[in-house]
């Protein structure tokens, strides 16, 4: 069609499954509990719930300085966290380095002595509590918080690392070194470390600033929520069948891996997108929300929408032969469509309102469905915590990723959607707010709570 049609867009995007309207909220959180529960008990799920084995400081100490790593994609951080009277949390001394291995093979030792290399300068001049570290890649967690090292993505090229404990490897380094270090080292991923970000981040009574607290509330429990390149969350949890955990007093991180959520609610388009990926046949859930994604599935569905001659336009042609689409360059789009600049907007010419109007129609559609589905996942994590809170202290959801800050629509949506699941019988206290600096901090904050 030549023209914007509202109405002939929703149908087809009701045909071909991926209208938000063809979500049912309600069940839909229902089987994301039940997952949970089967990953939970060690049952085939399409959640994992992974032990983090930490456990979440309510109460953070003053005085006290730690050590915290980041070992990310790109860049190795390193920082002195100090958490003062306040119990806030001051980094000192940030330094940032390439990520060992990104510049050129390295072997296991050579890949060691670079973080200690990092850490050493700081750690002989400053007594610290413990070693905080974020190591965002695969890893199976032990139950002494060390984490063995399951595979690196491309970028790092450090193959004799594979399978080794990373905190023990840091360890012997630093003791080859000349530097004996017997203080705890604390393995974690960056939803673990969102999460804990939150505890130095968002108070006890939800607000972004610390102001007095003459009651002493603990505040509520924090939720990591992950969604930027990728889409994960983590949680408190007290009864972990799996490993024999069950304590209710002082229950430990699970990494649900939501990602990989079996979404029953997918359409034709979404399986042939799907079948087009690295990694067909998992991540459902990610591959509806997250930014690796969102710009590639949007362009498989445009392409469609041409085919089916519900969209025209003269470059229509041009779009189709696009082998793909950055979610950044979509996000841009959307954010200036009148423009009529970059890959996408130069397509149109003044003359074609209605088509330039139908693509971000269908790209609104796709966002709005990744937005409910998100929402979905935290209101049924806090459900799954049962939490009898105060609204004084709230649950916290300390959330990281560019897709929730930047992508049009998507905060706005999904915010919208999350209040309406969690107050719609009765109120479920909760404040949801993005962190800065979480890997590093929640790194330092795990170090704490390990002894």
């Amino acid at each position: 069609m030549d023209k914007f049609n509202a109405e002939e867009l929703s149908d087809f995007a009701r045909y071909y499954g991926f209208h938000y309207d063809c979500i049912n909220p309600h069940a839909l959180i229902k089987d994301i509990l039940i997952e949970m529960e089967r990953g939970l008990e060690g049952i085939s799920s399409s959640l994992p719930m992974i032990p983090s084995y930490i456990t979440p400081v309510s109460l953070l100490p003053s005085g006290k300085t730690v050590l915290a790593l980041d070992a990310g994609g790109t860049n190795l951080r390193t920082s002195l966290i100090h958490f003062n009277e306040n119990g806030e949390a001051v980094a000192q001394k940030t330094n940032k380095s390439p990520m060992p291995g990104t510049a050129g093979q390295l072997s296991a030792d050579e890949f060691f002595g670079a973080i200690a290399d990092a850490a050493l300068p700081l750690l002989k001049e400053t007594k610290i509590e413990g070693i905080g570290f974020t190591f965002s890649y695969p890893m199976e967690i032990t139950s002494d918080a060390d984490g063995i090292l399951l595979s690196f993505s491309k970028e790092v090229d450090a193959p004799d690392v594979i399978g080794k404990a990373i905190g023990k490897g840091l360890r012997d380094t630093l003791a080859s070194r000349g530097f004996e270090y017997s203080g705890p080292i604390v393995l974690l991923n960056d939803t673990v470390a969102t999460l804990l970000s939150g505890f130095v981040s968002i108070s006890p009574d939800g607000e972004p600033v610390r102001g007095s607290n003459n009651f002493n509330a603990k505040g509520g429990p924090v939720v990591g929520f992950i969604l930027g390149t990728g889409f994960n969350t983590a949680y408190p949890e007290s009864n972990i069948p799996k490993i024999n955990f069950n304590c209710q007093s002082s229950p430990q991180i699970v990494v649900c891996e939501t990602g990989n959520f079996n979404v029953h609610y997918r359409g034709q388009l979404d399986r042939e997108y799907d079948s087009t990926t690295k990694n067909p046949g998992c991540y459902f859930l990610e591959k509806a929300t997250a930014g690796a994604y969102l710009g590639p599935l949007t362009l498989h569905i445009l392409k469609h929408a041409i085919k089916d001659k519900i969209i025209n336009f003269k470059k229509a042609g041009e779009l189709l032969a696009m082998p793909f689409l950055e979610t950044r360059i979509l996000n841009e789009f959307t954010h200036a469509p009148l423009s009529a600049q970059g890959p996408l907007g130069s397509l149109f010419s003044p003359d074609e309102s209605g088509a330039l109007a139908s693509v971000q129609y269908l790209t609104s559609i796709i966002t709005e469905r990744g937005a409910l589905f998100s929402a979905s996942v935290l209101a049924a994590t806090i459900k799954r915590m049962s939490c009898s809170l105060e609204p004084f202290s709230p649950v916290r959801i300390a959330v990281e990723g560019t897709t929730y800050m930047i992508y049009k629509g998507m905060r706005r949506s999904l915010e919208s959607y999350l209040h309406q699941m969690l107050f719609k019988d009765k109120p479920h206290p909760y404040v949801i707010a993005p962190v800065e600096q979480a890997s590093l901090l929640g790194a330092a904050v795990a170090a704490l709570g390990k002894k």
